[in-house]
């Protein structure tokens, strides 16, 4: 195996392979030295880029190569390595990661042999599902469709009293530690979580269904209807102004005043009489506007009457001038927030804020839409171009330091349901991390926060310490994918059972390997097979499949479970069965 590009998902995708027991090398023109160590450490060949690809291509054994991952630094240096492996290579099997939706799929109709993975569309389905709550996944096989749902043990018991025949996946205990793929007689406490995978109609049967306007379909219909209310009653305000409310509460003050005074004190010339509260309205408003008709005047009045027609016209002309200023000053200002969208930010409550706006949290942004939520984005670089893309689906963006207490203030921390943390620095994040855990308070326990932290150690200690529930790698998420299309494991779905990311793949029983003729019972590992398709059958499914259910070769197994535990099936694949060996 050939890997070009020693990035953070190169990192782990060389990882993964050689836990695989894959022989790689690594190519790299520039790379990372702290990541070249630990490659090194590995025993793992890292040949240097030359001024001409094909070079080092043959030094690294690519007449003999099986596969390439391609996860260079720029989708630019990523396709002229693809082209430079067709030529050399066109029968090679490549796998790249291209974040251009327009390059992947030219690639991808073009380049037909090319499999193209996009990092960040990988990432961002799981990060959407810790911010909206969501505990429930649509999963196809074949023609088929399946759930994996989580939900909460109602009460201490087994597996298989509490939900019959539904496929356990995962069990998170209150003390978070992970039970990987448990047997149905696996016993658990109340308020552990569960995920179970079945179809719609077993869900349906227990009485956990998601779908056809369940729960979830329906709490999302109504946060859209929410949301578009919430948007429509903050477009028509447009007195958020203090001074501008403070100006027209004078006016009105004045007119009420002024009309008053006048229907009581002022007394028409001819007839003696006192005005009717209309014509003093009408006479108030000609007065502060100056326009003078003529058919009033505060002559021949009293002079205490006389003395309120000045003051009056003073009050009244400074009052609708300055009244007039503001005015403009609010609208000229509401037009610029309209530009920035920052005129939704006001009043708005329950949203997601996302800090950092790259390609992670263009995707998560566009996922978050799609449920219905309201969004505001952080991000620190005005240049950024993706601003004007979150501008244009009328998502205001607010361009500042995360870290610091006043930019969260200013969209709304306090009233927020969720956060993602998601730039590409992992300082950057950790120290946004902890500005929003002190500014949340006693809210920090209560809204799910997503931090993206490339390295998972740090991570593991992050939770322990901080509290933090949701600390995740791009690269852990990814390079499964990567691997899996590298040495032949197709991956389906990547989700996450508490923090632990699990799996979905489809594997092709090898003829004459070790899991030809295996029984379900015997599989090695913590993993579940979820479903069978036969050899000689093209749709049809056999599932749940039972203990003694036995595998034959070109069988598409579907199996579900951790990611080493799945490597390890792979591995167990690739050896020579015992009926073979016979």
């Amino acid at each position: 195996m050939i890997v070009c590009g020693l990035n953070d998902v190169g990192l782990r995708t060389v990882e993964q392979l050689h836990l695989a027991g894959a022989r790689v090398v690594v190519l790299d023109d520039d790379p990372d030295d702290r990541l070249a160590r630990v490659v090194r450490g590995w025993g793992i060949p890292h040949l240097p880029r030359g001024a001409h690809l094909s070079d080092p291509l043959f030094e690294a054994g690519i007449s003999g190569a099986a596969a390439v991952v391609c996860a260079e630094r720029t989708d630019l240096r990523t396709l002229e390595t693809v082209l430079q492996f067709r030529d050399l290579r066109p029968d090679v099997r490549v796998v790249a990661d291209l974040d251009n939706p327009a390059v992947a799929h030219a690639v991808e109709e073009v380049l037909g042999s090319v499999g193209v993975l996009d990092v960040a569309a990988l990432f961002a389905p799981s990060v959407v599902e810790a911010c909206v709550g969501h505990r429930a996944r649509d999963i196809l096989l074949g023609k088929t469709q399946f759930v994996a749902t989580e939900v909460i043990a109602p009460r201490d018991g087994t597996l298989r009293e509490l939900y019959g025949s539904l496929a356990p996946i995962g069990v998170v205990t209150e003390a978070e530690e992970l039970i990987a793929c448990p047997g149905r007689d696996q016993r658990v406490s109340a308020k552990d979580r569960v995920t179970l995978l079945g179809t719609v109609e077993e869900l349906d049967a227990a009485g956990l269904g998601q779908r056809g306007g369940g729960p979830d379909e329906v709490s999302s219909v109504r946060s859209r209807m929410r949301a578009a209310v919430r948007r429509a009653a903050r477009s028509m305000m447009i007195l958020e102004d203090r001074p501008l409310r403070i100006g027209l509460a004078l006016a009105f003050a004045l007119l009420v005043i002024s009309t008053v005074v006048l229907h009581f004190a002022f007394h028409q010339p001819e007839t003696h009489g006192r005005l009717s509260l209309l014509n003093a309205i009408y006479f108030t408003v000609e007065t502060v506007a100056t326009v003078g008709f003529g058919d009033f005047s505060f002559s021949h009045q009293p002079a205490s009457v006389e003395w309120f027609g000045i003051v009056l016209i003073i009050a009244g002309t400074t009052i609708v001038t300055t009244l007039f200023a503001l005015l403009t000053n609010a609208l000229v200002s509401r037009r610029i927030a309209q530009s920035l969208g920052r005129d939704q930010i006001p009043g708005m409550r329950a949203h997601t804020v996302i800090v950092g706006l790259g390609a992670v949290g263009m995707q998560v942004l566009e996922g978050l839409l799609a449920k219905g939520r309201e969004v505001i984005v952080v991000e620190r670089m005005e240049g950024n171009p993706l601003i004007g893309e979150a501008r244009s689906l009328n998502v205001p963006v607010v361009t500042g330091d995360a870290t610091l207490a006043r930019t969260l203030e200013s969209v709304n921390l306090s009233s927020a349901a969720a956060v993602a943390i998601l730039t590409s620095d992992d300082l950057t994040n950790i120290e946004t991390g902890l500005a929003v855990r002190n500014q949340l308070g006693p809210r920090w326990t209560e809204v799910p926060v997503v931090l993206r932290v490339f390295d998972r150690q740090l991570g593991n200690r992050l939770e322990q310490s901080f509290g933090f529930r949701h600390v995740w790698s791009t690269s852990a998420i990814a390079a499964p994918w990567f691997v899996g299309a590298a040495l032949g494991l197709e991956v389906l779905l990547s989700f996450y059972v508490g923090n632990h990311p699990f799996l979905l793949a489809r594997l092709r029983v090898s003829h004459g390997g070790g899991l030809d003729g295996l029984a379900m019972l015997d599989l090695p590992g913590q993993i579940r097979v979820v479903a069978i398709r036969r050899a000689d059958s093209a749709t049809a499914l056999e599932h749940p499949p039972r203990r003694d259910t036995r595998l034959a070769r070109n069988d598409d197994a579907y199996l579900v479970g951790p990611y080493a535990e799945l490597l390890e099936v792979l591995r167990h694949d690739r050896e020579p069965s015992t009926a073979a060996s016979d």
